[in-house]
């Protein structure tokens, strides 16, 4: 069965701006039948500002990023249509006459430390769970709000805006809340899929700051005059809702042709678990941690959050400052020869959150948990990607239990696809094959919302049969002594 709608349309083009914590880009793809081919035209830092106030993102600079991208996406080919996606939570704030107040925070500022258990001390962490079903994340939407409210911008605003829907907002002039990142707030009642005023309420903000709710593939608008002429695009342009939280896209373009599959979308962080029909709200899913956000059609993504690959970015940025070698691919070249679990590690401690000395972090870790800190560097990454793989064994089985549903593969997207020792660790973990890639799965599921929007896919299925039929994709299977695995697992409880 072929994927697109039909055989004789010509490729369309289309542009993702596609944000990320440490980086942005603009990549166009060109979508037809079994055609689904990606060009990264401009990337840019994402580099967080650190004011006396606390920790804010560069919002004006990403968008300058984002009008740049477009500008040269606009030299390459007539364009249908863009879609804007980011990470989850953050947000800014506007005025009556649609003045941004401020920076957006960072999730990583502290400003939230103390505020999570008040509020879910106030409202009761069962009911909340009930009323959103999230995990518990310290730096959600709801506790941020919680932080800022009192503030004199806070009392300023008559709109809130996520990240994607903001830079929606600064293209066309038209303001909503994209559902998949709405979902991560904190905000929604996912029983109803609809903004909770009572959630609201409990953390004085004004039900009316928020929008209207926007699904995948809703016409968000058209260029406004000034963004048309900074990119040289024409006014008409469109621009198209995607599954804006980033995570989102990923699942979009997992490429499954079974139900029975686990993913794991592993960047900056890893988001582990599976794609339901409906959320799973019971206790024991609180209690795990487990979180049900939206995806496109209306399923649920049942998963949890791992610290990810930030473990050992910061590794790398540590190094460099110091002068030391830093380079990915000598590292783990050490890393495949350095001794198995000689430190095991859970990524998802909490000292590992804030920016830092990551290498000294794990160290001191170690150091309180009775184990020999890693020697060198090589031994140090792989504690990561050990530490990484179990909690990804860990989560899924987890998942599966939970929601009453079996995982026969493993899909691992994003970029830590590219990494092979992460790969083989998390089939080696987890006991399941693993299937590695898309690694640009975030953009690749971008622009299929943004295809089928405009007919050129006809469903969830068929964007998947496109991905797997046109990108790149690596298999690995379970190998060596699970229960090696199982015992390194016990050391620290990713059990």
């Amino acid at each position: 069965m072929n994927p697109t709608s039909s055989s004789s349309a010509p490729p369309a083009v289309f542009a993702a701006a596609d944000l990320g914590a440490t980086s942005g880009r603009v990549v166009l793809a060109r979508v037809g039948p079994g055609r689904l081919d990606l060009t990264e035209v401009h990337r840019f830092a994402n580099t967080p500002v650190r004011l006396p106030q606390g920790l804010h993102w560069d919002i004006l600079a990403l968008y300058q990023g984002v009008l740049d991208g477009l500008r040269e996406a606009a030299r390459s080919a007539p364009i249908a249509s863009i879609g804007v996606d980011s990470w989850a939570v953050d947000y800014g704030l506007l005025d009556g006459e649609g003045r941004l107040l401020g920076n957006p925070y960072h999730y990583r500022d502290e400003r939230t430390d103390t505020v999570a258990d008040r509020v879910r001390e106030q409202i009761g962490a069962a009911e909340l769970y009930r009323a959103n079903g999230l995990q518990h994340l310290p730096f959600n939407t709801l506790y941020q709000l919680a932080a800022e409210a009192g503030t004199p911008q806070a009392l300023a605003a008559r709109q809130l805006l996520l990240i994607p829907d903001l830079l929606t907002y600064w293209l066309t002039g038209r303001t909503g809340a994209e559902a998949t990142n709405a979902s991560t707030t904190g905000l929604l009642d996912t029983r109803t899929d609809a903004w909770s005023p009572a959630l609201a309420g409990a953390v004085g903000l004004d039900p009316a700051l928020l929008p209207q709710l926007r699904r995948p593939g809703d016409d968000c608008g058209t260029l406004l005059a000034g963004p048309a002429a900074a990119t040289g695009l024409p006014q008409r342009t469109a621009v198209t809702a995607v599954a804006s939280h980033d995570t989102a896209s990923a699942v979009v373009a997992v490429p499954a042709d079974r139900p029975d599959f686990g993913y794991v979308s592993c960047g900056t962080w890893s988001l582990a678990g599976l794609e339901l029909e409906a959320p799973v709200l019971s206790e024991a899913s609180r209690t795990a941690n487990f979180t049900n956000e939206l995806g496109i059609d209306g399923t649920v993504r049942y998963l949890r959050n791992i610290m990810g690959l930030w473990l050992l970015s910061e590794s790398q940025r540590s190094w460099q400052a110091r002068g030391e070698p830093h380079r990915l691919e000598p590292l783990l070249a050490r890393a495949a020869a350095a001794e198995p679990f000689a430190a095991v590690i859970d990524p998802d401690t909490p000292e590992f959150l804030a920016p830092g000395d990551m290498p000294a972090r794990i160290a001191d870790y170690c150091e309180r948990t009775g184990q020999r800190p890693p020697a060198d560097q090589g031994s140090l990454v792989r504690t990561i990607l050990e530490g990484l793989a179990l909690a990804h064994a860990r989560t899924l089985h987890q998942a599966a239990a939970l929601a009453g549903r079996e995982i026969q593969v493993v899909h691992l997207v994003g970029g830590g696809s590219r990494n092979d020792l992460l790969c083989q660790f998390t089939a080696d973990a987890a006991g399941l094959p693993v299937v590695a890639g898309p690694s640009e799965a975030t953009a690749l599921g971008n622009v299929l919302v943004q295809a089928r929007a405009h007919g050129l896919v006809h469903d969830r299925a068929g964007m998947r049969r496109l991905v797997a039929d046109t990108q790149p994709l690596r298999h690995y299977t379970p190998r060596g002594n699970r229960s090696a695995w199982t015992a390194a697992a016990a050391r620290v409880g990713l059990v």
